[in-house]
């Protein structure tokens, strides 16, 4: 009885010890991360914020900003991924709803655009610069409209669930602003004259 109970007190030990050094590894990550974006390094910045979420994925902070580092780095396929796991993390975060919906909004002018294109199994990818030309201006086909609809249509339900989680924000009304030019965009005609 007596070296099952000094068995399980090593293991309880042995356990606690490497749970406080991964956390402090992850700690460290993410303010070495903050440093590289507070820099526009933001490929280290990603870089440091996988490597804390290998060490433990349950860290909010570290989906949160890893999302933003991705935002900074206009890779919104990536960033949308980052905030919905931070979601999954803590559902209810205000700033979580408005930092999806910017990603969503921007993935959505990036299909219309063609910088971000679809798979043939629904997936989105970034080309090759020199697969893209920019000389004419992109003729989405109908999956890709949908797609930015639906991103669209995502965007202004984050906005909205961002205004609901915190109705005191101070940017309120430039978010009711994006809400309202999502929600009634310009007309072709208009834009083209």
């Amino acid at each position: 009885m007596k070296k099952a109970l000094v068995i399980a007190s090593i293991l309880l030990v042995a356990v606690v010890s490497t749970a406080c050094i991964n956390n402090i590894a992850v700690r460290d990550l993410n303010n070495k991360a903050q440093e590289y974006m507070a820099k526009g390094e933001y490929g280290e910045a990603i870089e440091r914020l996988k490597s804390s979420i290998d060490l433990d994925s349950t860290v909010f902070e570290s989906h949160y900003n890893l999302g933003i580092a991705y935002t900074q780095n206009e890779d919104y396929i990536n960033a949308e991924k980052e905030f919905q796991k931070s979601l999954e993390i803590k559902p209810n975060t205000a700033d979580v709803f408005y930092s999806l919906a910017t990603a969503q909004n921007n993935l959505a002018a990036d299909i219309e655009q063609g910088t971000v294109r679809l798979n043939t199994d629904g997936t989105l990818y970034k080309p090759k610069a020199d697969e893209v030309d920019f000389s004419q201006k992109y003729k989405m086909n109908e999956q890709e409209q949908k797609y930015a609809q639906d991103y669209t249509q995502a965007a202004i339900a984050n906005y909205q669930k961002y205004l609901e989680l915190k109705p005191n924000a101070k940017d309120k009304d430039k978010v009711q602003k994006q809400i309202e030019d999502l929600t009634n965009p310009p007309k072709a005609e208009a834009m083209e004259e």
